[in-house]
């Protein structure tokens, strides 16, 4: 539960970071932010799971690059979901998602 709930603080924070870099996210705030992180991590653990068995062919002919398009249509599901968070565009989900991975990963490395 620690790691769930530091995964998503880092997420939250990445997006609240993400919103200065790229003009096509918004977050009204922190706990918009943590919001999302935490839905996120919901979607990653439910949602995610089914798209990549649903996507698997496609998957196998990119070698696994299609993976990064589950990520963005994840993380733009995650943003529709969240009053206080939007993602404009699809590419800007493409982007923002590798930020949240490489941040998620970057967290759980330090947890474990």
């Amino acid at each position: 539960m620690k790691e769930f709930l530091l995964t998503a603080l880092a997420s939250g924070l990445t997006v609240l970071v993400a919103e200065g870099i790229f003009a096509t996210v918004f977050a009204s705030g922190f706990w918009a932010a943590f919001a999302f992180g935490l839905v996120l991590g919901v979607l990653n653990a439910l949602v995610r799971p089914i798209l990549m068995f649903l996507t698997f062919p496609i998957n196998l002919l990119t070698l696994g690059l299609f993976t990064f398009v589950v990520n963005a249509l994840v993380l733009w599901l995650a943003a529709s979901l969240i009053a206080g968070v939007s993602v404009a565009g699809f590419w800007s989900a493409f982007f923002l998602a590798l930020l949240v991975s490489v941040v998620s990963s970057l967290v759980e490395t330090v947890i474990d």
